[in-house]
């Protein structure tokens, strides 16, 4: 499958190709609206110390899934340990154990992220998941993984801020209703004409 997976991102440039539950995904390229809320919560994650010393925060970065042979995916945006370089495995991508945070922004694949993954991130020990879920308006923190399931999964709506888990390394508050309304595409502002020079 890993070929076939390989075969399908050489056809589709900027597919994500994944391989969860055995079965081979792709998914197009992201909007803006999808850029602009990764760019909203790197920057609390940043600001807290996340990409500077024992943790890094990356985008794009394939997680080596223990669920079948093949199994990877590729979250939007992740909190590794510093260290993460040494734990290749396959294929470009990591050992679950250096991952402290994954988080997803849905698209147009949202069941994907919403029920497949969750069982992918939980089966692999992934301490905290997160889903900034852009379809039902909703931010969903997952956490306390065993056995396949999220022991503790909380849902929060526009107008509430969404604490991340110490365990992160870092406090980080997520402000719901800011990452909502930057997944949204944003209506047309007339552009202010520039003065000519000398009129």
């Amino acid at each position: 499958m890993l070929e076939e997976a390989n075969r399908l991102i050489e056809q589709n440039p900027g597919y994500r190709v994944e391989i969860i539950g055995g079965q081979l995904t792709a998914t197009p390229p992201a909007d803006i609206p999808h850029s602009r809320v990764l760019n909203k919560i790197t920057r609390p994650l940043v600001a807290a110390g996340l990409d500077d010393g024992e943790t890094e925060v990356h985008q794009g970065i394939g997680l080596w899934l223990p669920e079948g042979p093949e199994d990877y995916a590729i979250p939007d945006l992740v909190v590794v340990d510093a260290d993460s370089d040494g734990h290749l495995v396959r294929n470009n991508c990591y050992d679950p154990v250096v991952f402290r945070l994954v988080l997803e922004v849905t698209s147009s694949n949202f069941n994907t992220d919403l029920r497949f993954k969750v069982g992918a991130y939980a089966q692999a020990m992934i301490p905290i998941y997160v889903i900034v879920n852009r379809k039902h308006q909703r931010v969903h923190v997952l956490t306390e993984p065993a056995g396949g399931e999220c022991g503790s999964h909380r849902v929060y709506a526009a107008g509430e801020l969404a604490s991340l888990p110490d365990s992160l390394g870092a406090k980080v508050t997520l402000d719901v209703g800011e990452l909502l309304a930057a997944g949204r595409p944003q209506p047309g502002k007339p552009g202010t004409p520039r003065e000519t020079e000398g009129g």
